[in-house]
């Protein structure tokens, strides 16, 4: 075999070679980056809704996965504390929860032997019940945590003429009041969006439940409904409300004549 062929062969080899390596080069695979595993924590949530009022039971209560991240320093741990679940048992709820919603303490009150009203109730404030109507309890439709106006409305005879109707004064004595229950019902019944009672408990601070008692006795109290989105407004009288008095339509008899009042 002469040189020349010997040359060539090396080359056809050496070329078969290279074009081998190439072809298993190009069927290798990409390494794959690692899977960041997502950090979880375990949180304690209601396995079933808990009503306002209800007394935390150990079959409302269970452990779920959630994310570390977007886990709340309100949210109770496992982590950090493994026994909460026997922690919790009893407590009633002052808000209700529902399934699956995190267990906050904020939302939580030991009764520690006392009833559910003397548990809920803020420090220094008081409940204080009143008797109400249909007619001036606006119909039925006010509602446990809703906020009131309280009015009193007093009748006197008119001292200037003898056989005139009588003169009616009324007056808000209490404003932006909340509602804790309608007779012994501390929330709303399941379907059923009136609670119609003859009895109210309202939350009062100290001076004001001396307020409410007094106006008891003096006259006849009607609850004002606020609307949701004035609950925090406070009015206060014009000044040309307080000029002219407020005018009152009087019907006696049958017979409808205006009045006006000055407070």
């Amino acid at each position: 075999m002469n040189t020349a062929r010997i040359v060539v062969l090396t080359i056809a080899v050496g070329a078969g070679g290279v074009a081998a390596y190439l072809a298993s080069g190009s069927d290798t695979k990409a390494p794959t980056e690692p899977v960041v595993q997502l950090q979880t924590v375990d949180v304690l949530v209601a396995k079933n809704d808990i009503g306002l009022g209800k007394s935390v039971t150990a079959d409302d209560l269970q452990w779920q996965t959630w994310p570390a991240a977007t886990a709340s320093n309100s949210f109770i741990r496992r982590n950090e504390r493994p026994e909460a679940t026997k922690e919790v048992l009893g407590s009633i709820a002052r808000a209700p929860f529902i399934a699956g919603e995190p267990i906050r303490e904020l939302k939580l009150v030991k009764a520690d032997g006392s009833g559910f009203m003397a548990a809920i109730l803020p420090t220094g404030m008081r409940a204080i019940s009143t008797e109400i109507s249909p007619e001036t309890g606006a119909g039925g439709f006010i509602l446990p945590n809703d906020r009131v106006d309280v009015i009193l409305s007093k009748r006197e005879k008119n001292p200037d003429q003898k056989g005139s109707p009588d003169l009616v004064h009324s007056e808000v004595i209490l404003s932006n009041i909340r509602v804790l229950a309608i007779d012994q019902a501390p929330k709303e019944k399941d379907g059923q969006n009136t609670v119609v009672g003859k009895t109210v408990t309202l939350e009062l601070k100290p001076e004001q439940t001396e307020t409410l008692a007094r106006a008891r006795q003096s006259g006849t109290l009607s609850l004002a409904l606020r609307s949701i989105a004035d609950l925090n407004v406070t009015e206060k009288p014009s000044d040309d409300r307080i000029k002219r008095g407020d005018s009152i339509n009087v019907v006696r008899y049958g017979v409808s004549s205006p009045t006006t009042t000055q407070k």
